[in-house]
């Protein structure tokens, strides 16, 4: 199976968010692994989730810190695989653009040039993708070096994670718990004992697991920002139901991740 191209999306502007994640998921070979509006975010993520390519917003005015000090940031302490990174900005200081290359921006995109769109920076690096994978550096080496199990597993559980923040999952439900684990068993081996599982590990009921994973599924529903389930869940649900259900929901974050892992 073709190895896809992660991305991680540093941006504060919603329209362009939304734009980005429309496009990425009518592609195959492209996935987002995560959007953050926050500098500081962003360093933490490239070294949880060692993406491929960072999209990296310079001014990010309705967020926090800067695309700059994100650079400085990765520049002093490289995560152990160096994503190609891409920047976006309305700046057109030459000055500006000087700094960005030499904190490690690989390459600038105006956001005035005419044909600036989410679709012209993705396919640019859809262009890129067998040469970006190809020279991935590992800080001191010259390759990257083989994940432990232990470090592939957590990677995965914050790609999890990462997608059921987006769309209102909350720390404190219990069912988040199962629908961490229900996620990382089927990316393993799908199986028809989900539930039962599950329970086992934790000395619960099926019922009951299944129970607390629909009800944190449901209350994400009704508090989350319409917006923000359409942007971020692309499923279609059964207009009567109105939410997905459990399977629904666990398969629909497998076949979005497990490509990757």
């Amino acid at each position: 199976m073709e190895r896809k191209l992660t991305v991680l999306l540093v941006e504060d502007d919603p329209k362009a968010c939304e734009d980005i994640v429309a496009y990425v998921d009518s592609l195959d070979d492209v996935a987002l692994l995560n959007i953050t509006n926050s500098a500081a975010e962003a360093v933490q993520a490239v070294h949880s989730f060692l993406p491929d390519v960072v999209i990296l917003d310079l001014e990010l005015h309705h967020g926090s810190g800067s695309g700059l000090s994100f650079l400085q940031n990765i520049q002093k302490n490289p995560p152990r695989k160096v994503p190609y990174i891409l920047i976006t900005t309305n700046n057109s200081s030459t000055m500006t653009y000087e700094a960005v290359r030499q904190f490690g921006a690989d390459y600038i995109f105006s956001k005035h040039q005419e044909d600036y769109s989410a679709k012209t920076v993705i396919d640019f690096l859809r262009m890129l993708k067998n040469v970006i994978h190809s020279h991935h550096v590992e800080k001191g080496s010259g390759a990257v070096a083989e994940e432990t199990p232990v470090q592939k597993n957590k990677r995965l559980i914050h790609r999890i994670c990462a997608e059921l923040d987006q769309v209102g999952i909350s720390p404190k439900a219990i069912g988040r718990r199962y629908l961490i684990d229900g996620i990382q068993i089927v990316i393993q081996a799908p199986t028809q004992n989900l539930c039962n599982i599950i329970g086992q590990k934790y000395g619960k009921t099926a019922s009951s697991v299944e129970r607390a994973m629909q009800n944190a599924i449901a209350r994400a529903w009704r508090t989350t920002p319409i917006d923000d389930l359409l942007t971020f869940y692309t499923a279609k649900i059964n207009s009567e139901k109105g939410v997905p259900t459990v399977t629904e929901f666990i398969y629909y974050y497998v076949n979005k991740i497990k490509d990757e892992y």
